[in-house]
């Protein structure tokens, strides 16, 4: 009986049976080489990633944030200053300007804040989807994060950040292409008194650059 269970085991291994990887799939009709198009460019966008290729982040990264001369934080863990891209005086529909830059990075990538300052508003939005404002320590300077993901766990309005905290995941919510997971990240200046959502747009290209 053991001779023949150990020559069932040896004839399972001669024909690959004990192999863990999964059977490869059925041949797909075509090349397989072939490149997937990306979806359509808006004038004046950033460059757009199919959903397969922004992929989904890791957990996030224990390596504090990159900070530059300027005393700010890039917004998105991983990234560097020579990924940033200027797309401030991009056009939009409805005859818009972006005064943003979108920051492009996987679904789940942390995002983490420029500066320190405290939650204004917790916001959904057609066009920001998932949106986070902060006010700035100087009470002048407004932070806005928008097409998250999720929020961080616990983040709340009236909650103080320090640089660096933890805000929510990049993604691609509101009017965002799907797929094309990024954060938009934008910065206004406002009088004393007036409303946090109405400034005047600085461009952020130039603060996380110098």
């Amino acid at each position: 009986m053991i001779r023949a269970l150990l020559a069932c085991a040896l004839g399972a291994l001669a024909l690959g049976g004990c192999r863990l990887e999964p059977s490869a799939p059925a041949e797909a009709t075509g090349s397989a080489d072939a490149p997937v198009p990306d979806p359509p460019v808006v004038a004046g966008d950033t460059v757009r990633v199919t959903p397969e290729r922004a992929a989904v982040a890791d957990p996030p990264l224990p390596a504090p944030p990159a900070v530059t001369a300027s005393g700010w934080a890039l917004p998105v863990v991983g990234v560097e200053v020579g990924d940033l891209v200027d797309t401030f005086t991009a056009a939009r529909s409805e005859g818009r300007t972006h005064d943003a830059i979108d920051i492009l990075a996987p679904r789940g990538t942390p995002v983490v804040a420029a500066a320190p300052g405290t939650v204004q508003r917790l916001f959904t939005s057609d066009k920001g989807g998932l949106t986070v404002y902060v006010l700035g320590e100087d009470g002048r300077a407004v932070h806005y994060y928008a097409h998250l993901d999720t929020y961080a766990p616990g983040l709340a309005e009236g909650q103080r950040l320090a640089r660096g905290d933890h805000v929510g995941t990049v993604g691609d919510t509101g009017n965002a292409v799907p797929g094309n997971t990024h954060l938009h990240f934008a910065v206004w200046t406002i009088e004393p008194g007036a409303s946090f959502w109405d400034g005047e747009p600085v461009n952020p290209y130039e603060l996380l650059t110098e």
